[in-house]
């Protein structure tokens, strides 16, 4: 049985107002009586419930984060810097998914709003015109969103430079001598894709051609698929992409799975470079290349935007200025680009 407020007053034959007293305000009861109240709790076991206590105030120690995909380990990074950083404040993280399914989207936003947390730190389906969390802001529950630079001026914001990112792994696979390179990501309606392509075409600008193999989603089955269309629409291995750009390292992990399973050598005939740069990268069959990215910093650093906006209102509510974080991604090389030049130059 759970027991309650009204136990507590029961067995200390005090008013329910005077064990609240002692719990909230004990300055303000005797000392006989708090003692009464005090052992009273410690008889029954009495564990006042937080919850209802912030919902009646009408506050709470409660930090949401709804990402995008729970199963991805680059989530899991970033929930746990979020973690280290509310509990170092005293609150509470709760996890949301959104599958990357807006309609799943707007519901848990209103029902996070409903149990009044804190604030929501959001990775967001779509960049702009998020209207679930403008309407979140408007009726005064803060958002900060998380692996995406915010498109509308009054929310915070904490991510990557995914073009930069993309960049990167373009530039590093010209200069191994590649000059088609395939690109694996999906959906497009994911900002995080669109920039990371963005940034691999700015590269092959240097001399090289993009073809792009999208992917119905960023898990290990959408890249094995998308490898197998691959080498379906390439099926003569003197005229296919000779480098494989995947927008996340569980797409990678799919392509080399695909390689793998048809015999197709990694990096002698493939050569393949993943992004985020997740625990499985370096311990794959064949250790990806990846652009890291500081998956906990990043969860850190959303958590502390959030508390900018909590703790800097004034009196009327109004925050100071907004702030937008992007930290700058960095490349690691591993044994799945470190093919030969004379390798890779068969497709020039």
């Amino acid at each position: 049985m759970v027991v309650g407020i009204k136990d507590v007053a029961r067995e200390a034959g005090v008013s329910v107002g005077t064990v609240s007293n002692v719990l909230n305000r004990p300055d303000s009861v005797s000392p006989a009586k708090r003692a009464l109240v005090e052992a009273a709790v410690e008889r029954l076991g009495y564990v006042r419930n937080e919850s209802a206590r912030q919902l009646r105030a009408g506050s709470s120690r409660t930090i949401a984060l709804v990402v995008l995909d729970v199963a991805n380990p680059f989530f899991a990074d970033v929930i746990a810097g979020a973690e280290e950083a509310a509990e170092a404040v005293g609150a509470l993280v709760v996890v949301s998914n959104s599958g990357g399914r807006a309609e799943r989207e707007a519901r848990h936003l209103a029902r996070l709003e409903a149990q009044r947390v804190m604030g929501v730190l959001l990775s967001p389906v779509r960049d702009s015109g998020n209207a679930a969390a403008e309407e979140l802001e408007r009726r005064g529950t803060p958002v900060v969103l998380v692996d995406r630079v915010a498109e509308w001026a009054t929310t915070p914001s904490v991510a990557v430079d995914d073009v930069r990112g993309g960049q990167m792994a373009g530039e590093h696979l010209l200069e191994r001598g590649h000059r088609v390179i395939a690109f694996v990501g999906g959906p497009d309606h994911l900002g995080q894709v669109r920039d990371r392509l963005s940034g691999l075409r700015a590269a092959a600008l240097g001399g090289a051609r993009v073809e792009v193999v999208p992917s119905d989603d960023m898990s290990v089955r959408a890249g094995s698929a998308a490898a197998a269309a691959l080498f379906d629409r390439w099926p003569d291995p003197a005229r296919r992409p000779t480098a494989v750009f995947c927008a996340n390292d569980l797409l990678a992990l799919g392509v080399l799975n695909e390689c793998v399973r048809r015999g197709v050598r990694v990096p002698e005939e493939l050569a393949l470079v993943g992004y985020d740069d997740i625990g499985y990268a370096g311990t794959a069959a064949v250790p990806l290349t990846s652009v890291r990215q500081p998956r906990e910093l990043l969860g850190r650093t959303a958590v502390e935007l959030l508390l900018d906006v909590v703790e800097g209102s004034d009196d009327e509510g109004v925050v100071g200025p907004v702030r937008h974080v992007q930290f700058t991604p960095e490349l690691v090389v591993r044994e799945s680009t470190r093919a030969s030049r004379a390798t890779t130059d068969r497709s020039s």
